[in-house]
This record gives structure tokens, C-alpha cells and sequence, in this order.
């Protein structure tokens, strides 16, 4: 269907496009050009049924139980937006195309631009609110990636930051918003919560609600105070700017705020808080722009004042307003973005943005700057184009608020004022660049090749024909886009250029005489002033209070972390097993703790016995853990060791196989770990008197035997209750006829508890590429990774395993085999049949995809331990991240599978298939999520403990370079 289109086609192309030549800009901008295309006529397939006034739903099921479902839903306004939102996608890929360098890489730039495209669709046509949320993070992060594209410069870096900062947090309240709102409606659902409209503002949750969700809008729309992120964004390349600035990122806050007006809107907490917020920001944001000398800065300002301009539109409580609201953002994203190409232009050809090195540039660039001029026109106002009419609304919505007389009289001045701001820096824009002497640019001046110009022409034709003929050419999408804004009928208005003189039209030319007035007074000091932003505005410079804020805040937890931190690990676990400690014992106080009557399963020798020795091992490595770190890691695997034969004993054996996986690769990451800590200490070399040392080794016994006291008597009390809400009698009896499979741990884990398992995986691959970013500055050279057959002799050949060493005393050559690696070597296939079949059989039988890969992740580290680390990475290539990026991916389209086909997501499928000489196949899709599971853990495992070998290697060489002296040998620490 073409609203599945809609959803789905950006992401799809911005994977396509992150896998094509990076340099090849044709090939990335058609294709690129061809999903916006492909989304312009999804929605142009379903106008008629839009226009008639139909909602278009479409419905997966993700978490039914939860009420979670992923829904797309098309109205009138929906389709408004996401035409908007493609339509100048398709126009700014054209763009980029002639705007990028040849050495920027184009396969990076398209596909962030489709993932952004993506997300905004995702915000404009969710059905349901924490779908809208997360899509509304997702076009956070991809901007924050767009506007840092450049990542050599210093200024798009930390305008990334602080964009990304800002709108984040402020998604993080909507969050928060949404879900009190989805409790007082008692749904998420879009529909069910427009529909609630007066429950909600008679709430008595209705301010926090509120509160919460302009949070997030006005961050995200760059309103006041909260406007300072939107002019440092400018350092992103021109046509991001031109997008995210336009039609999609400023505009999503706006986008909310008339999403939810049906609801919100109507009280005077809503008038005064957005209302507020509009015209402080309508008003900060025209006059700062007015004293910009940088083209992009102008911009920017100037759409902050637009933005508030249609925000304090939403927040006058009136239908007429939000109708101006809808149709002012669509003329502010034709001529902003025709406005952000033309700069862009100018920039491309001349070198440079500055104003004052830029004039007399219309008798180079001719057709330029009749388009940038006409769009100046219509972002200040001018008659026939399309900003004039829209304008002509909000005035009108100004002079006939109904308010107290104060704000009935000064909001009409006020708007005015604002207006004269706008003609002032249009007047700048369009006659200081284009009008004057000759200019002095890098560069010399020269139209741009003519494709990239066309995307310009296009939006300044429709600025003319929208202003023009606007009834016939904009009105019926207007009203289409209004009415679900409205959320009833809609009111009276006409779309006329001319009404008569009235009080609008007479604010209209006041603000245009004026404006021109100021600007032949003081557009020439403007000019030469020097760009220190505008006079008297100190308390409102938003970057100042945000830096500031920021380091007040590191200053707080720098200081915090002096009074109550510490660099020692002891501290740290103590106090973690102390407070975890006092929480159990304040929990047993209010429920008390006592015994169940269920029965007792019979003591046994064996078992005494075996944890007899276990308690013996456990007692023995916290008591050499300080000074024989190695016998304490023996015994602490004995201990590991016989927690391994309980799990066998109590009839779990797949958290036995699972454990003992587990405790070979903890065993090695505790090896690896030994080699960065410090010299191991004499029992008279600890510092301070011993009894001091003493008292904390006897602290520290005694809340390690009070801790593990308590969660013994816990367990004890929980493992001898009845238990008749106990849900394992659930998946005892539906493993296999809802999972397909007998082994009930592992239908746990990749069918009823996939999405936790997904989300598990997620976590561990994230740690580990983590880790490996944190210690890859301290990885070695390839030269002089270490070999341990190395350290006995040379090697004969690369691919020989036979090894040379001399001897001493009567310099002969000896030659032999080097038996552990051929050992480990011949190792590796059986380690690899052996997790086959544990994968295999994991769905009826003990195994699975986690211990499958911690089986082959041991296998492979023993070749690095044997064979080396050079060994390894010429010869197997292993590339673990690309492990992890697959697995995480397998998983997720396991999901998305059952998705396509009208399940909810990670739903399982069983089939039964016969093969030739085999027979009859248990195929459980389950299996290709533990296929990404495996990967997962499979190439997590071996990319943190290869990280960690490398920083104990690298450390190894350091100590060694120390301690060897000339004539001796290597005393190593």
C-alpha cells in the first residue's frame, strides 16, 4: 500500500545509500532523488482520499499486550506535512548535488539525509504517541549527525552538540508528557486522544502534562529561551540547513504544537505559556537578525522569528489562528529554503557569506538574485507572494483577540514592530548583497550551473503563484491541512488578495514604510558594524546561559565527585554491596521474612560436600586476593566451577552449559585484567600500621558474610514458598505449542522474551564496541604484536609451524614442533561442530545461539593466547564488529518479518520440512533470532577481550622497557 511506501522507504534508502561508492555523487543523489520521488507519489496516490476527508490507518501489532502498537495514520495535516517534508527532500538532493565537493563523502551525506527524511515521516504519520516519541529522538540524532557532517570544523562539531543536547532533553520531557497524557485518555492512540480533548484540560494532571509537552516542542522549534541552538546549527553544509530549517527539524515543535491542539489548546495555561513563548521569540528573533552580517546567521534569526510567529498563531486559543498557523508554515518553508539555496549559492560561487565583502553581486549573478530578492519579498511581506497573505492573517488574528484591553492593544503593536524588524533584514539581505559597489570576494562571482539553480526557481514559482492566485492554487490543500488542526469545522476566511482597506492591510503598510524608513537610516552602520550580535541583549543570550549552565554543572560534579567518589575499586564495591545491603534488610523489615511450608527436598553428602569445597575456595580467594591474585582466580574458578554442577544437580542444564562458557571467558578476562594492576604487595609492605590493614580486610569480611548472609536467608524463605502466581507453569505448558520447541529456557529467550533478549544483545554489543573504542589508541602496531612462539625462537616460514632455537653453548640449530598451536589450531573445527550442535539442538535441548558463540569466542581467543595476536589477524580476518553489526541486524529483521506479515514483532513460526536423505526438519524462525544472538555474543566476546589483550600487551612492553637493564634479562612486574 502507498502509506507503507511512506513509512518505510527513506530507512530502506538510507541503507542502500551508506552501501554505494561514497564518492559517486550522480549515482547517491539519483538515488537518493528517487525514494523522495517514489514518497512524493505515495502521497499524491492517496490524495483523493485524503481530500475527501478520510483517515488512512495502517496497523502491525508490537506489543498487544502492552497496547503497543506500530500505527500509521494519514490525515489531512499528516498529508500536508509529509508532502511538505519530501517534496523538498527530492529538491535539496538536487541541490547537494551540485553543492557538495567532489571530496565530501556522498554516500554518507545522502544516507543521514534519507534517515532524517525517515524520522520526520515517522513523526508526522505515527498513530500513536511513544511511536511519535521515538521517531522525534531518531530526527534528533540524525541531525545532530547532518549538521556535524563536516567533522573536521570545530564550529559544526559543538553546534552538533548543542542541538543535539537540547532537542534530546527536550524529547526526553515529551516522553514523560505523553505517557501522563496516555494515562488520563487511558490510551496512546492518537485518535483516542483527540477525541479527549475536554478530559484532559479538566485534569487535574493537565498543567504537568502541558509543561512536559512544550518542553519538547519549544526546544525542539528553537523557541524562547531555548532558541540560542538553532544559529550555531548553521555550520552544517547549506542544503542541510536548507531542510532541516524549512520544511522538517524546526518545524516538527510547531508540527506538535497544531497535532495537539485539539486537545491542549483552549485554556489560559496554553495562551499564556505558548503565546508567550511565540511572540518573545517573534520578537528576540527579527531583531537580532537585523544585525547579522553573516548570510546563514540572518537566516537563522529570521527563522526563529517566523517560528514564533506561528507558534504565538497556535497560542491565541483561536480556530482562524490556527488555520493562519498551518498556512503560514507552509509559505515559510518555500521561500526560507529557496532563501537558504540562493545563500547557499552565493557561498558556492563567491567564497564567502560575509555581507560586508559581498555587493553589486546582481550584475554577476543576475538570475540569482532576482530569485533571492523575490523571496526576500515574500519573507517580509510583500503583496503578490505568498508571505503577504499569510501575514495579512496573522495581523488580522492580532487586531481581533479578545483579551484584556492592555494585550487587545499592545500585541497589535507589537506584531507591527515585528514586522518593520522583517522588512529591515530582507532589505538587508536582498539589496546589501545584490546592490552597491563591486564586490570583494575570494572568488570571482558567476552564476551556478543551471540544475543547481532549478530547486530555487521552483519554490520562488510557487512564492508567485501561491500570492497570485492563492484560492485556486493553494486553498484546497489548506483547508484539507486545517481542519484536522482545528478538529471540528472550520471558520470563515477567504483567500484573496485583496480585503479592503482595513486594520490589517494598514499594519501591513505601516510595517513595510517603516522597515524601509530604519533601513535607509541605519542599514549602513548595520553593515560595517562589526558582527558581535545585537546591542542590549545580554540577558537573552541563550548560548551564554547554556554554557554557562554547563559548566556550573560539570564544576557540581567535579566537586561531588572529589567529596564522595574515589579512584579505588574496594570503596566503590563496598559501598554498592552496602547499599544493595541495606535495601534488602529495609525490605524484609516491611514485609517480613519467614519460611515457607513447601517441601524440603532432602539434603545429600555429595552436594555438602561440594559446596563444603566451594565455601573453603570462596573464603581462600578473598583471603589471597591481595597478595596471590593468581591462586585466588584458581579458587574463584573452583567456586564458578561447582555453582556449574548446581545448575546440572537442580536440572537446569542450559544455565550449567551457559556457565561454564561463561567462566572460561571470565577466567581469561581476569588473566588480561591482572597484567594493568599494580605490583602485587608483601603482607609488610601495606601501607599504614597493621592494624589498620587488618581492620579493613575484617570490615570488609563482615559485609561480605552479613551481604551473602542475607541474600541466602532471601532466597532460602523464597525457594520454600508456594508460589500460586508463579508464570512458570505458563511456559511449561505453552513452549511447544506456542514456541515450537521443548527446551523452555530457550523458547524463553528467543520467542515469549525475544524483545528483552533483542534489547540484551543490543546493550552487550554496544559495551563491547565500547571498549574497543576506548583502548584502540592503545593498540600496538601490527609489527610488534606480540608471538609467543617468539619468545622461545624465530619462526622458520609464515605458514610453518616448525620453530628454530640455538643453542648457547655450542651454537647448533635446533628445529621442532610448535605442539600447542598446531593443538588449538586443529582445535578450532571441533570447537566449531561442537557449537553447531549446541545450536541446533537449542530449541528442544540444552544449547542456543548465546553458548554456541561463547563456544567459538573461546576457541578463537585460544588461538590468539597460542598463536598470537599477528597470527590471527593475518590469517582469519575476524572483523568483530561486523559480527555484531549482523547479528543486531538478523535479529531485527527476524522481527520485522513477522512484522511484514500481520504478526506482532518477533512472533515465532514453526515449519516442518523434509530433505532428501535427512527427513523431517524442525525449522523454528526462532532459529535465525538465535542466529543474531550468536553472532552477537560471538563477536562482542572476542572484540573485548582481543581489546583488552592489546592494552595488557601494550602495558607488558612498557613495564618491560623499564625494568630491562643492559646485560640482564626482563624482570617482569
Amino acid at each position: 500500500m502507498s502509506w507503507f511506501l511512506i513509512f518505510l522507504l527513506p530507512f530502506v534508502g538510507s541503507v542502500v545509500a551508506a552501501l554505494l561508492p561514497t564518492r559517486a555523487r550522480n549515482l547517491e543523489s539519483l538515488w537518493a532523488g528517487a525514494v523522495a520521488l517514489a514518497v512524493v507519489l505515495a502521497l499524491a496516490w492517496v490524495y483523493p482520499e485524503v481530500a475527501a476527508g478520510q483517515v488512512l490507518v495502517a496497523r502491525w501489532s508490537w506489543l498487544p499486550s502492552l497496547g503497543l502498537d506500530l500505527v500509521v495514520r494519514l490525515d489531512g495535516f499528516a498529508w500536508m506535512f509529509a508532502l511538505l517534508v519530501s517534496a523538498m527532500g527530492l529538491l535539496v538532493t538536487v541541490y547537494a548535488r551540485y553543492y557538495l565537493s567532489p571530496e565530501d563523502p556522498a554516500a554518507r551525506f545522502y544516507s543521514l539525509l534519507l534517515g532524517f527524511m525517515g524520522a520526520m515521516l515517522g513523526v508526522v504519520v505515527s498513530g500513536q504517541l511513544v511511536q511519535l516519541v521515538v521517531f522525534w529522538e531518531l530526527t534528533s540524532v540524525f541531525s545532530f549527525l547532518l549538521i556535524g557532517y563536516w567533522t573536521h570544523r570545530k564550529d559544526a562539531r559543538r553546534g552538533a552538540r548543542m542541538a543535539f543536547t537540547v532537542t534530546a532533553t527536550g524529547g526526553l520531557a515529551l516522553l514523560a508528557g505523553v505517557l501522563v497524557l496516555g494515562h488520563i485518555v487511558g490510551s496512546l492512540e492518537l485518535d483516542a486522544v483527540l477525541a479527549a480533548g475536554d478530559r484532559v484540560r479538566a485534569h487535574a494532571l493537565y498543567p504537568l502534562v502541558l509543561g512536559l509537552v512544550l518542553l519538547g516542542a519549544l526546544s525542539k522549534s528553537a523557541q524562547f529561551p531555548f532558541h540560542f541552538w538553532l544559529p550555531h546549527a548553521m555550520a552544517a553544509p547549506t542544503p542541510v540547513s536548507a531542510y532541516l530549517h524549512s520544511a522538517t527539524m524546526v518545524k516538527a515543535g510547531v508540527f506538535l504544537l497544531a497535532r495537539l491542539w485539539p486537545v491542549l489548546a483552549g485554556t489560559d495555561a496554553w495562551f499564556w505559556l505558548v503565546g508567550g513563548a511565540g511572540l518573545t521569540t517573534l520578537l528576540l528573533g527579527a531583531y537580532v537578525a537585523m544585525f547579522q552580517n553573516d548570510l546563514k546567521g540572518l537566516l537563522a534569526y529570521s527563522t526563529i522569528s517566523h517560528l514564533g510567529l506561528i507558534t504565538l498563531l497556535l497560542g491565541l486559543n483561536s480556530p482562524l489562528a490556527a488555520v493562519a498557523a498551518v498556512f503560514h508554515t507552509m509559505n515559510h518553508a518555500t521561500f526560507k529554503a529557496s532563501l537558504f539555496m540562493s545563500v547557499g549559492i552565493i557561498d558556492h560561487e563567491t567564497g564567502t557569506r560575509d555581507m560586508r565583502r559581498l555587493d553589486g553581486l546582481f550584475r554577476a549573478m543576475p538570475v540569482t538574485g532576482t530569485l533571492a530578492i523575490v523571496a526576500c519579498g515574500a519573507m517580509a511581506g510583500v503583496p503578490l507572494l505568498n508571505g503577504f497573505l499569510s501575514k495579512e492573517m496573522f495581523f488580522a488574528e492580532t487586531v481581533f483577540v479578545q483579551a484584556s484591553p492592555w494585550i487587545e492593544h499592545g500585541l497589535p503593536a507589537l506584531a507591527t514592530l515585528a514586522g518593520v524588524f522583517a522588512v529591515v533584514y530582507s532589505l538587508r539581505l536582498g539589496h546589501d548583497v545584490f546592490f552597491g559597489a563591486a564586490p570583494d570576494c575570494p572568488r570571482q562571482p558567476h552564476e551556478p550551473t543551471h540544475w543547481m539553480r532549478v530547486p530555487v526557481e521552483l519554490l520562488v514559482l510557487a512564492c508567485i503563484v501561491v500570492g497570485v492566485w492563492p484560492a485556486w492554487s493553494i486553498g484546497p490543500l489548506l483547508a484539507m491541512a486545517a481542519q484536522p488542526v482545528v478538529g471540528g469545522p472550520l471558520p470563515d476566511y477567504h483567500l484573496t488578495v485583496w480585503h479592503g482597506f482595513n486594520a490589517p492591510l494598514a499594519m501591513s503598510l505601516i510595517a513595510t514604510a517603516g522597515g524601509v524608513l530604519v533601513y535607509l537610516r541605519f542599514g549602513r552602520r548595520l553593515k560595517l558594524r562589526r558582527q558581535r550580535g545585537a546591542p542590549g541583549l545580554g540577558w537573552a543570550d541563550g548560548k551564554r546561559l547554556f554554557e554557562a549552565g554547563l559548566a556550573r554543572g560539570t564544576a557540581a560534579a567535579r566537586w561531588l565527585s572529589r567529596r564522595g567518589g574515589t579512584r579505588r575499586l574496594q570503596p566503590q564495591i563496598r559501598a554498592l554491596i552496602a547499599i544493595a545491603g541495606l535495601a534488602g534488610l529495609g525490605s524484609a523489615l516491611i514485609v517480613p521474612l519467614s519460611w515457607g511450608d513447601r517441601v524440603r527436598v532432602p539434603a545429600t553428602p555429595e552436594f555438602g560436600v561440594l559446596w563444603a569445597i566451594a565455601g573453603v575456595c570462596a573464603i581462600g580467594a578473598a583471603w589471597q586476593a591481595k597478595f596471590h591474585r593468581l591462586a585466588a582466580l584458581v579458587m574463584l574458578g573452583v567456586v564458578g566451577l561447582a555453582l556449574c554442577i548446581t545448575f546440572a544437580w537442580f536440572s537446569a542444564p542450559d544455565l550449567a552449559l551457559t556457565q561454564l562458557a561463561v567462566e572460561v571467558v571470565t577466567l581469561v578476562l581476569f588473566l588480561l585484567g591482572l597484567r594493568w594492576m599494580p605490583k602485587r604487595l608483601e603482607r609488610d609492605d601495606e601501607p599504614g600500621p597493621g592494624w589498620v590493614a587488618r581492620w579493613r580486610r575484617r570490615r570488609d569480611g563482615l559485609i561480605a558474610v552479613a551481604v551473602g548472609a542475607g541474600l541466602s536467608a532471601l532466597s532460602y524463605a523464597l525457594l520454600t514458598r508456594n508460589a500460586p502466581l508463579s508464570i512458570s507453569p505458563y511456559f511449561i505448558e505453552n513452549a511447544l505449542p506456542l514456541g515450537g520447541g521443548s527446551n523452555v529456557v530457550n523458547v524463553m529467550l528467543v520467542d515469549f522474551r525475544a524483545f528483552d533478549t533483542l534489547g540484551e544483545i543490543t546493550v552487550l554489543g554496544i559495551v563491547g564496541i565500547t571498549v574497543y573504542a576506548l583502548l584502540r589508541r592503545f593498540r600496538p602496531p601490527l609489527e610488534v604484536m606480540d608471538q609467543p612462539a617468539q619468545q622461545r625462537a624465530e619462526p622458520l616460514g609464515a605458514d610453518s609451524d616448525l620453530l628454530t632455537r640455538s643453542d648457547e653453548a655450542g651454537g647448533a640449530t635446533q628445529r621442532y614442533l610448535d605442539v600447542p598451536a598446531v593443538l588449538v589450531r586443529l582445535l578450532l573445527p571441533l570447537a566449531g561442530v561442537f557449537a553447531f550442535h549446541l545450536f541446533m539442538r537449542g530449541h528442544n535441548e540444552p544449547g542456543g545461539g548465546f553458548v554456541a558463540g561463547l563456544v567459538v569466542a573461546i576457541a578463537f581467543i585460544a588461538q590468539y593466547m597460542v598463536s598470537g595476536t599477528r597470527w590471527v589477524e593475518e590469517r582469519m580476518h575476524l572483523r568483530p564488529p561486523h559480527w555484531i553489526a549482523v547479528g543486531l541486524l538478523v535479529a531485527l529483521a527476524t522481527g520485522l518479518g513477522s512484522l511484514l506479515l500481520g504478526h506482532p514483532f518477533l512472533t515465532t513460526h514453526t515449519a516442518h520440512v523434509v530433505w532428501p536423505l535427512v527427513g523431517e526438519v524442525h525449522l523454528p524462525t526462532a532459529a535465525l533470532f538465535d542466529l543474531g544472538v550468536f553472532a552477537v555474543v560471538l563477536g562482542s566476546t572476542v572484540l573485548l577481550l582481543t581489546a583488552l589483550a592489546h592494552q595488557s600487551l601494550r602495558a607488558r612492553r612498557r613495564q618491560a622497557s623499564v625494568a630491562e637493564e643492559p646485560g640482564e634479562g626482563v624482570e617482569w612486574k
